[in-house]
């Protein structure tokens, strides 16, 4: 004699001992293994650090790992700071850590955590994510930019003459250089 898979003592008993789950439990694993694999948390903050931490915090503090703990939803923030700024990091991580969740759009850093070492520590402390400096354009050749003005006389439209008249300085420049 079989029992029905309805019985209390049947399957369906014990796939009910859970009860309800709340949706994001769901599919956390799955949300977080797609983005470690596309790097997206990491990433983000190392290269627009700045402009998500703000230039105080930036200039005290670097991104060194981002966590998932598992069966939490939401990630850790490892911070990289010196002993003597940290009690000044601890009292913005609040505020920090909802700069870093609007940069996402939600709850991707469910906490941050602050590490310390010394000023000349770890080669991560050291590693910034600023843009290069941009490079001082050097005064062009009289003689090159009378030979684009010549090119580009013909054309009416004054912006694209003044277009024409730059992109012709900046390649003859360059040929010029090679």
């Amino acid at each position: 004699m079989t029992r029905p898979p309805h019985s209390p003592s049947g399957p369906a008993k014990r796939r009910g001992k859970r009860g309800f789950a709340q949706a994001a439990s769901l599919v956390q694993t799955q949300i977080r293994q797609a983005g470690e694999a596309r790097g997206f948390a990491v990433s983000r903050l190392l290269t627009r650090w700045a402009e998500i931490a703000g230039p105080d915090i930036a200039a005290i503090a670097r991104p060194v790992a981002v966590g998932h703990a598992r069966g939490a939803f939401g990630a850790t923030l490892t911070l990289l700071t010196t002993g003597a700024q940290a009690p000044l990091l601890e009292m913005q991580k609040e505020r920090l850590r909802e700069r870093v969740n609007a940069c996402y759009g939600y709850a991707a850093i469910r906490q941050i955590r602050i590490t310390q070492t010394a000023a000349t520590g770890f080669a991560e402390g050291a590693a910034t994510f600023e843009p290069a400096p941009v490079a001082k354009p050097r005064p062009d050749d009289p003689h090159i930019v009378a030979r684009a003005r010549t090119v580009a006389a013909p054309v009416t439209d004054p912006g694209l003459r003044a277009a024409l008249e730059r992109l012709g300085s900046h390649v003859l420049n360059s040929q010029k250089q090679g």
